[in-house]
């Protein structure tokens, strides 16, 4: 039985401008023990599909189930098994972190938590921090509390929703590695993030929404497999040839292209000497996720213009 099902969901809202279908039938499953990648660009339903399974939205069409219970019919079982971490910051201000994280407890019925809350504040480096109340934390510090709610009741599904956005180099590390071990251990782990890199370390697989619809979904090492298999990237000050700059990608001084071959890479490079552009640190790499979900996003958006093109 799947940790988590999401079978053909669908949600769409009234606007001014008529009916926005937000998610269009996604369907996957994500087993046991898997630590399991949700990407997508802003606007890809990601957070609808989130809010749906963790009972704060009601999909228009289809089911998701946690462990065999329906969200919406048997909310409390599912509820139990999710530990969700949101994306923004939700904190009571009146408590310090132990009377949160003990408060929390009781939501699910749990008395007499302290030994497992102990294990939670170590492992996510609050110990020094039980005492002091929410308001005085900073917001990394917040972000290490709502973590530590979500598993307070030690759900077997735990999602994470952007938990490293906006925080520093040491809370993402502190962070991961307490999640991984607990993965290791058996809990299943859902994440969204814009952090690629960290998709790309932890996942095992990998689904990519775009436009509320499922566009990518595989093992990570075959989505890597399946990439051009390497990228030309150097700095430069100058602009691109047209016939370049349409496949790079430019982050401030930072170029980079898809090359496949040493005849690829001697090309591009005679292209750009051609046009007075001085390369600078050039460096061959195999392509990365990033490399991957840029191509598949905008291969799904070049399609889905040509079908509109067609219905036109």
């Amino acid at each position: 039985m799947p940790a988590v099902s999401f079978q053909n969901v669908s949600k769409s809202y009234a606007t001014n401008r008529g009916e926005l279908q937000a998610l269009k039938g996604v369907s996957f499953d994500i087993q046991p023990g898997e630590f399991f990648g949700l990407l997508g660009p802003n606007g890809a339903g990601k957070t609808t599909l989130i809010s749906i399974l963790a009972g704060l939205a009601r999909a228009t069409g289809g089911q998701v189930l946690v462990n065999g219970h329906n969200v919406q019919s048997d909310y409390q079982a599912a509820r139990r098994a999710l530990g969700v971490v949101p994306q923004e910051l939700v904190f009571d201000p009146f408590f310090n972190v132990r009377e949160a994280l003990r408060f929390q407890s009781g939501y699910f019925g749990i008395r007499h938590n302290d030994e497992w809350i102990d294990e939670l504040l170590a492992g996510l480096g609050l110990t020094d921090k039980a005492g002091a109340n929410m308001r005085q934390l900073s917001g990394g510090m917040k972000r290490r509390v709502l973590v530590a709610q979500a598993l307070v009741h030690k759900p077997p599904v735990i999602v994470l929703d952007e938990p490293t956005a906006g925080v520093d180099v040491e809370l993402r590390q502190t962070l991961w590695h307490f999640i991984s071990q607990l993965n290791k251990q058996g809990s299943t782990v859902l994440l969204t993030t814009h952090y690629l890199e960290e998709a790309e370390a932890l996942c095992g697989r990998i689904a990519m929404l775009n436009r509320g619809e499922v566009v990518a979904l595989d093992r990570t090492s075959e989505l890597l497999r399946r990439a051009a298999s390497n990228v030309l990237r150097f700095k430069t000050d100058d602009a691109l040839p047209e016939d370049l700059a349409v496949h790079a990608r430019v982050t401030g001084r930072v170029v980079q292209l898809p090359a496949n071959d040493a005849l690829a890479v001697e090309r591009i490079l005679a292209r750009a000497r051609e046009h007075g552009v001085s390369a600078e640190d050039v460096e061959i790499r195999k392509a990365d996720l990033e490399d991957v979900f840029l191509d598949i996003i905008e291969g799904s958006n070049v399609a889905r213009r040509a079908q509109e093109e067609v219905a036109a």
